[in-house]
C-alpha cells in the first residue's frame, strides 16, 4: 500500500518520540531508583508524618490503570487526560506521556497517538495524599470476627477519590497490624464517631443482610444551632442527593399539584439532650440512610448542625465550578472567616518535610499536601454513639463538644 509523505514523516515523528520516552522513563528510573506501588502494597507505619496537628503520607509512586470509555475514542492521549482529569494541566500530559509516566497497554506512545476503546492506559505519578487531621484512630473493642473504633473526623474509611493510605482502615492495617477489614457501614468523612468492621467477608455479609432487614437501629448526637424544641421531632421529608454539587436538598410535595419527587424517602427522629440557649445537643436517629440524610433534616427543621458550613447558609460555591468537593469549598470558607476574626492567623503555618524524594515531573513537590489543598476540615459537630442490633449492642464515648457551658 503506498502512503502519502506527510503520513511517513506522521509515523516517524512518532517512532522517534516512543524511542526518546522509552529512553528518558528509564533513566528517570535508574537516576530515582523509582519504586512502583501498587493497591496491593500495604501502608506502614513509616508513611504517616505528623505535622502542625495533620497527619500526611510521604508522598510514593503509584500506577493509577483505567479503560478508555467510548466518549474517550480518537482523542489524542494528551487531550484525553486534559479533559478528562483536570487535576493537571496540558504542559504536564505533554511531558507525561513523551517521558512513558502515560502508557497504553504497557507500551509508550507518541503525544500524538489516538486512544481506542477498552485500551489500558497506566498513568504513574508521584502521589500526594491530602492531610487528615492527626487524632488517634483508637480501637474501641476488639473480638474474634469484630473490631469496632472511634474513627475521628477528617479521615475517610476506606481508600477513594486521593485518599488511600489516609483512611482508618490504612491506618489500623500500619498502626495496628489490623488486617483484613470491611467496613459493615459508612460514615462520611467529617462524621466522627463509632464503626463497626467485620473482620471476614461472612461477617460482613452477615451484618449488612440485618441492616438491610431493617433489624439494625443508629443513633448520632448533634450540637446544632438556636434552641432545638422539646419532645420528639420527626422530619419525614424526601432527601435528594446532586452528586455534582456535593450536596442534599429537602423536596417537599405538595398535593395540590401532581408532581412525582425525584428525591428519596427519608426519615430522621431527633429528640434535644440540653441548650445553652445558642446551642442544642440533640439525639439523631435516622431510619433511613441518604446522603447527608441528618444534616439536610437539621437544616430543614431550622436547626443546622453548628459548623456545618455546607447547610448553614446559601452561598458556598459550587462543586461543578471549582472543581472541588461541596464540603471542602465549605471548610475554606470556614477558614477564611475565621481568618479574619483571629489576630494570630494572619499567616497560615506552612509545613515543611525534606525526608522524601522530590520528583522533576510532579506538580505538587517539594509540598506535602497536593496542590490546592488549603482546608483544615477539622470535622462536623455530628458523631454516631450507638448501633443496636438483634442480639448486639456497640458504643462510642461522647466528644467532647457534647458538653454545653
Amino acid at each position: 500500500m503506498k502512503r502519502k509523505r506527510g503520513e511517513i514523516q506522521f509515523n516517524q515523528l512518532e517512532e522517534e518520540e516512543a524511542a526518546t520516552a522509552t529512553s528518558a522513563i528509564n533513566t528517570t528510573a535508574n537516576d530515582m531508583n523509582i519504586v512502583w506501588q501498587t493497591p496491593a502494597n500495604p501502608p506502614l507505619r513509616d508513611d504517616y508524618i505528623c505535622l502542625n496537628g495533620r497527619r500526611h503520607v510521604k508522598p510514593y509512586y503509584f500506577e493509577f490503570i483505567c479503560h478508555v470509555k467510548n466518549r474517550w475514542a480518537g482523542k489524542t492521549i494528551v487531550d484525553m487526560f486534559s479533559e478528562e482529569f483536570k487535576g493537571r494541566n496540558h504542559d504536564y500530559y505533554v511531558r507525561a506521556v513523551k517521558c512513558g509516566r502515560i502508557q497504553v497497554d504497557g507500551k509508550n506512545v507518541s503525544i500524538y497517538y489516538r486512544v481506542k476503546p477498552s485500551e489500558k492506559i497506566s498513568h504513574f505519578v508521584h502521589r500526594h495524599e491530602p492531610p487528615v487531621m492527626a487524632w488517634d484512630v483508637s480501637v474501641l473493642q476488639e473480638e474474634e470476627d469484630v473490631v469496632t473504633i472511634c474513627k475521628p473526623a477528617s479521615v475517610p474509611v476506606h481508600p477513594c477519590g486521593q485518599y488511600r493510605k489516609n483512611t482508618v482502615v490504612g491506618i489500623l492495617e500500619a498502626e495496628h497490624g489490623l488486617a483484613p477489614l470491611f467496613p459493615i457501614h459508612r460514615l462520611d468523612r467529617l462524621v466522627s464517631g463509632l464503626l463497626i468492621l467485620a473482620r471476614s467477608s461472612s461477617k460482613a455479609d452477615a451484618f449488612r443482610q440485618q441492616i438491610e432487614a431493617g433489624l439494625v437501629k443508629k443513633l448520632y448526637i448533634a450540637k446544632v444551632v438556636g434552641v432545638f424544641p422539646e419532645g420528639e421531632q420527626v422530619v419525614d421529608v424526601n432527601v435528594n442527593y446532586d452528586a455534582r454539587e456535593g450536596r442534599s436538598t429537602v423536596e417537599v410535595g405538595d398535593d395540590a399539584v401532581n408532581v412525582k419527587l425525584k428525591g428519596k424517602t427519608a426519615s430522621t427522629k431527633f429528640k434535644r439532650i440540653n441548650t445553652n440557649g445558642d446551642y442544642s445537643i440533640v439525639f439523631c436517629e435516622p431510619f433511613t440512610g441518604r446522603t447527608h440524610q441528618i444534616r439536610v433534616h437539621l437544616q430543614y427543621a431550622g436547626h443546622p448542625i453548628a459548623n456545618d458550613m455546607l447547610y448553614l447558609g446559601k452561598s458556598v460555591g459550587r462543586r461543578s465550578t471549582e472543581g472541588k468537593s461541596a464540603d471542602r469549598v465549605a471548610a475554606q470558607l470556614r477558614d477564611s472567616i475565621s481568618s479574619k476574626t483571629s489576630e494570630n492567623n494572619d499567616q497560615p503555618e506552612e509545613e515543611f518535610f525534606t525526608d522524601f524524594d522530590r520528583d522533576p515531573l510532579c506538580t505538587h513537590c517539594p509540598n506535602l499536601a497536593p496542590t490546592g489543598y488549603d482546608g483544615l476540615e477539622e470535622g462536623l459537630w455530628l458523631h454516631c454513639i450507638r448501633y443496636t442490633g438483634p442480639d448486639w449492642t456497640y458504643e462510642c464515648p461522647y466528644p467532647d463538644w457534647a458538653k454545653l457551658d
